[in-house]
């Protein structure tokens, strides 16, 4: 079986969206062929897994192990076999209604859509009980798809006909969750202001994902929680930071274990199939559909972690009730952050659940820095407890989802001196088009600047807590960091010299 490249698969998967991409938005089409997507990956892994379950050997290609799946219907070996798939894979597709078999029934002309939502609803409702609830936001019967019936059959046809080529098993064993993730950024790109409510630039994500993980990457059974993950892409990042050690046999894969909640249920379910097609094992995924700031969570232990990540969505409206002040994530503060703008909720909703010895990094807009009211109260607290590390100022136009520019801000339990960290790495970018982007070079002056600690003229400096007392806490980051150019002096008796 040859093996072709990442870059190979990221293609062909695009490709796979032309049709859909002619008649609805990248927002809607997302989620029908993401959820595809992953069917098949399912699909092909059971095949390839029970070709060698029967054969103890890797079958020539898909076809070859379809034709020996089916068999095992009537040739007495089906019952063990399923039972074992169940036991490996969480489930047992029938033979019938692998992607495979949707393929050939295609072009025989019998491919029926209801044969599709069975086979979501067998894999939803396996006995492991790993996929509950996975499919429940790819409505076969919508209209985007078609108006009728048959052309909502069509349309499918087409995608299914679109993917049945591409054979995950023909490529690096990491490139599928890694296509997935890549998926997931083309689709935020063409979504606009939709994207934000799923994804993080990766070059965001690797920023907060290198400084929260610094020192502990080689901690085994690191915990990180993103209480508005999205499609669980910060959460990833964090696995890319944590070493594979060769010599002892740990695998990164199982050295993280991952918290997450996340308040749409279709972005759940997508964040739950990146998980699974990054190969992280269910037992290390912990993830919830849920309103992380109408009711706390996690509860249950551990309720605190190494590291927590968040893109939360800015200056969003929530219910700041009054019986929230005697919650312990805001009691400390005295006030809540006003109900027009949840910002500080989900900051202290995080750093509440922070351990000790942890880090947590969250984007913000930068009002966070400078805003008074409630927010300049609790502002001032945690600056006067030492919590506020550091505060990065990204470029504008680097999120699909808005303009404005960002901030990350890091956060710290154990940060004895007070002193905060400036960065301004508002020019630290590589203009495309209408975007900005962070190119590795300014990831790396990034993170290795933050990690140093040291001043860097027109671009870092660290602020003592007295400088800090002494501007009001109003952490603006060009009161502590001038990053503008000297202009040229010119001699206006002699303008030419």
């Amino acid at each position: 079986m040859s093996t072709l490249t990442a870059r190979d698969l990221n293609a062909a998967l695009w490709a796979a969206a032309d049709e859909m991409r002619r008649i609805m938005s990248a927002d809607v089409y997302k989620d029908y062929l993401l959820g595809l997507v992953f069917y098949k990956a399912l699909s092909d892994k059971t095949l390839v897994e029970a070709y060698d379950l029967l054969h103890d050997a890797q079958p020539e290609n898909l076809d070859v192990a379809q034709k020996a799946y089916t068999e095992a219907l009537t040739d007495g070996s089906w019952d063990d076999l399923s039972q074992e798939l169940n036991h490996r894979l969480g489930c047992a597709i029938h033979p019938s209604r692998t992607f495979t078999a949707f393929y050939t029934q295609i072009n025989e002309r019998s491919f029926m859509l209801s044969e599709l939502r069975q086979a979501f609803r067998d894999i939803e409702t396996a006995s492991g009980g790993i996929y509950e609830g996975l499919f429940e936001d790819f409505d076969i019967d919508s209209k985007d798809l078609g108006k009728t019936p048959d052309k909502r059959n069509e349309m499918l046809s087409s995608v299914i006909r679109a993917l049945a080529h591409i054979d995950f098993n023909a490529y690096p064993e990491d490139a599928l969750g890694d296509a997935y993730e890549y998926l997931i950024s083309q689709f935020a790109s063409e979504s606009g202001k939709k994207a934000g409510e799923f994804y993080t630039p990766q070059s965001v994500s690797q920023i907060i994902a290198r400084i929260v993980t610094a020192g502990q990457e080689n901690k085994y059974g690191f915990t990180v929680y993103d209480p508005a993950m999205g499609s669980g892409s910060l959460l990833l990042q964090i696995r890319n930071q944590i070493r594979n050690d060769t010599e002892s046999g740990v695998d990164n894969r199982v050295a993280v274990h991952f918290f997450g909640q996340e308040i749409k249920n279709q972005t759940y379910n997508l964040a739950r199939m990146n998980m699974m097609l990054h190969r992280v094992p269910g037992s290390h995924q912990h993830l919830r559909n849920g309103d992380t700031l109408d009711s706390d969570w996690p509860t249950d232990e551990p309720t605190n972690f190494d590291a927590v990540v968040m893109n939360p969505p800015y200056s969003q409206k929530y219910d700041a009730r009054e019986s929230l002040l005697t919650d312990p994530r805001f009691a400390p503060y005295k006030k809540l952050p006003p109900a027009s703008k949840a910002d500080y909720a989900f900051l202290l909703h995080g750093f509440y659940h922070l351990k000790e010895t942890g880090t947590m990094g969250i984007v913000l807009p930068h009002g966070v820095l400078f805003r008074g009211g409630a927010e300049g109260t609790i502002r001032e607290t945690l600056l006067k407890s030492g919590h506020i590390y550091a505060v990065i100022g990204l470029p504008s136009g680097i999120f699909f989802s808005t303009g404005i520019p960002t901030c990350v801000v890091i956060l710290k339990k154990d940060n004895p001196d007070r002193s905060v960290f400036f960065v301004d790495a508002s020019r630290e970018f590589k203009k495309v088009g209408p975007r900005n982007y962070l190119e590795p070079k300014h990831i790396d002056k990034i993170v290795e600047t933050v990690l140093a600690r040291k001043d860097v003229e027109k671009y870092a400096h660290l602020a003592s807590f007295e400088e800090i007392e002494k501007n009001d806490f109003n952490l603006n980051i060009p009161r502590y960091v001038d990053n503008q150019e000297e202009e040229e002096q010119i001699d206006i008796l002699n303008p030419l010299a």
